[in-house]
């Protein structure tokens, strides 16, 4: 019976684990074809640092906006 009411109460939460940050929530997608060498490079990337594919490819784009600001602002 505790167990139903507990599951009740904290069906609406969302868990997260101990100490993790609350992250963004991200709305748009981008599809990209990339070829076969590159796939694998991300793959290795994303092992070596623990990091989604997704937030590599994030970061290599603010830095490609940053490196490129010239053109981004006109």
């Amino acid at each position: 019976m505790e167990q139903a009411q507990h599951a009740r109460e904290t069906s609406g939460r969302k868990s997260r684990r101990k100490g993790a940050r609350k992250r963004e929530q991200l709305h748009h997608m981008i599809s990209l074809r990339i070829n076969d060498p590159q796939k694998a490079s991300l793959e290795r990337l994303s092992l070596a640092t623990s990091r989604s594919i997704s937030d590599i490819m994030r970061e290599a784009v603010t830095l490609w906006s940053k490196k490129h600001r010239r053109l981004c602002l006109e």
